[in-house]
């Protein structure tokens, strides 16, 4: 499956918790922390407050093998190295889920090359939309906590709580799919956490910072950091992504994606 070139762009979408400036402006409270998600009218002027992250984001590529790895242990490295030797028993081609047009999910999301991101700021929550697979991931900002692990679906990308610590969006992100990778050819377990601290570069405001920690106490030695940047593009725009549309590997008769 081969994709063209795109200008990426990166929309991150902020949120602010505020009291409603009059009390015609918006239902009453309907519950604690849902209420701004739930009843926006009368705290969009809030959002003047927060950081400019108009205009779309773009990653910066950064040098091969510069990025720290995860260090794997138990079942979850023994499962990665099986990986790695299958990929160099086959020379590279073996079967992802990717092939069938599902998107990368987190971290991974984050950190897609040639495709953008821009903000969206809601009041009660930020919106990454991602051009990327036409992704999008909301993320909570009107001080709800993540659901009970009994009624957590897990998903793609989870579901993701942040809060506004100055200029910076600290966002924590638990739920994910163990299907999702944590990295190429590396499985989760569903005690996967993520954190990121978003926000602009103190001598740059046209570079965007994302610092991602990943825990996982069972397939992890120990929590696995890395930063991402991206650069400003005020007049870009979101592409029309439909992964679909460009999916023509052929598929055998169990199913199993093939490859030309």
């Amino acid at each position: 499956m081969k994709f063209p070139y795109r200008h990426a762009v990166f929309l991150l979408g902020a949120l602010f918790v505020g009291a409603s400036t009059s009390a015609a402006a918006q239902e009453p409270p309907q519950g604690a922390g849902k209420s701004v998600a739930s009843h926006p009218r009368g705290n969009y002027a809030a959002l003047d407050s927060l950081p400019d992250w108009g205009g779309v984001w773009i990653l910066n590529r950064t040098p091969p093998g510069s990025r720290p790895r995860p260090e794997l242990k138990g079942r979850y490295l023994e499962a990665y190295q099986a990986w790695v030797r299958e990929v160099e028993e086959k020379d590279g081609m073996v079967a992802r889920r990717g092939s069938y047009c599902l998107p990368p999910g987190m971290p991974g999301i984050m950190g897609v090359n040639q495709y953008p991101i821009e903000f969206l700021f809601v009041p009660g929550r930020v919106i990454t939309h991602h051009e990327a697979w036409m992704a999008w991931r909301y993320i909570y900002t009107d001080g709800r906590p993540h659901p009970d692990p009994e009624d957590l679906d897990p998903s793609f990308f989870g579901h993701s709580i942040g809060r506004w610590e100055g200029d910076t969006l600290v966002v924590e992100t638990v739920g994910i799919k163990e299907t999702v990778e944590m990295a190429m050819g590396m499985k989760h377990s569903p005690q996967m956490r993520i954190l990121e601290r978003i926000h602009l570069a103190k001598d740059d405001p046209d570079t965007l910072v994302v610092e991602i920690t990943v825990e996982d106490p069972e397939a992890l030695v120990k929590p696995w950091s890395y930063t991402l940047t991206y650069r400003r593009h005020r007049d870009a725009e979101l592409i029309e992504f439909i992964c679909n549309e460009n999916d023509r590997n052929p598929v055998d008769e169990s199913g199993r994606v093939l490859f030309e």
